[in-house]
């Protein structure tokens, strides 16, 4: 069953949301749903699992992001996952990425909506959560208006809990994963019909959401909006998405609690043969637009990456930051 975590969400993003950036994220707000990075089929089920989907329980919600298009090996990755412990399992059928094509899963499965409905038959036959799916509003040369409608027809049809759609095209050929997250012009009213078409399902929105205001003006026309690259390169604004959103009492946000909290974990990291770079890479626009921010940064991305860094390294380039003209101060 879908609740209210999905009335916002931080997009699942290659490369990006790892686990420690999701540990990050959620020291931010405590309600919005977090998903994985996409995870392959395969790799789940023969690959080193505690790698690839270990999480740490403040994560919770928390959304495993699948790559796939064989049924039966995304039902048994489904089942892995659930195992898990994960909230969700979502079908990526969104991603452009040259890896995404060659594997005939991501953005390229707009084109075979009978197939992808097939897979979601599968995982819900194999789960007790939510299965859900993520897609762009069609491919290349194909008319977004029957694309997506064919696409949600069938995956609801097939049982599919919810469907987040990424208002822009994928082109498979002519542009790189970066361009198609920029080039192709995004259409938010297409999804809007979509959900005055499908009312009584779930339909979210992703693409070009820049701010909570931005987030919030989607709710009056979807029923979930997904922060991608905004939640990524600028996550302080995920400090105001509990109050925002759910109601949460707000208070000015304690950022020196914060620092000290990721300090703690990154030593913990660390402890057990990871590198700070590892953990404050996610962390580096924390501070975007005070004064200060741009020492940090520098920091971040320079003393930080050394071998043998240890946490005191966050708290230095934290004490550069100025909130009211005052210098920051962790513990």
């Amino acid at each position: 069953m879908i609740n209210q975590a999905h009335r916002i969400s931080v997009a699942p993003m290659m490369d990006w949301t790892d686990r420690h950036c999701r540990f990050f994220h959620r020291q931010l707000t405590s309600h919005a749903l977090l998903y994985t990075e996409m995870v392959v089929a395969d790799a789940v089920i023969h690959g080193a699992r505690e790698r690839l989907l270990g999480f740490d329980a403040v994560e919770h919600p928390v959304a495993l992001q699948l790559g796939g298009s064989d049924r039966e090996k995304l039902a048994e990755a489904a089942s892995i996952g659930e195992a898990f412990g994960y909230d969700e399992i979502n079908l990526n059928v969104g991603c452009p990425s040259d890896r995404v094509q060659s594997g005939t899963f991501g953005a390229c499965l707009m084109k075979v909506p009978d197939l992808v409905a097939g897979c979601v038959a599968a995982m819900k036959a194999a789960v007790k959560i939510p299965v859900t799916v993520k897609c762009r509003i069609g491919v290349d040369e194909q008319d977004p208006e029957p694309a997506l409608d064919a696409l949600a027809d069938g995956v609801f049809d097939a049982g599919a809990d919810a469907l987040w759609v990424h208002a822009r095209k994928a082109w498979l050929e002519g542009l790189s994963p970066k361009e198609n997250r920029d080039i192709p012009p995004l259409d938010y009213e297409r999804v809007y019909r979509l959900k005055a078409r499908k009312h009584n399902e779930f339909i979210g929105i992703n693409g070009g959401i820049q701010t909570i205001e931005e987030a919030l003006a989607h709710l009056d026309h979807v029923d979930g909006a997904m922060l991608g690259r905004a939640a990524y390169h600028t996550p302080g604004i995920l400090a105001g998405v509990d109050a925002a959103f759910y109601g949460v009492q707000s208070e000015p946000f304690d950022f020196a609690a914060l620092i000290d909290t990721m300090a703690d974990y990154a030593a913990r990291h660390i402890e057990q043969g990871g590198r700070l770079g590892h953990v404050t890479r996610h962390m580096v626009g924390l501070f975007h637009g005070l004064h200060g921010a741009r020492r940090y940064r520098q920091i971040l991305s320079t003393d930080a990456t050394k071998p043998g860094a240890g946490p005191d390294v966050l708290k230095t380039a934290f004490a550069a930051v100025e909130f009211g003209g005052a210098a920051a101060e962790a513990a």
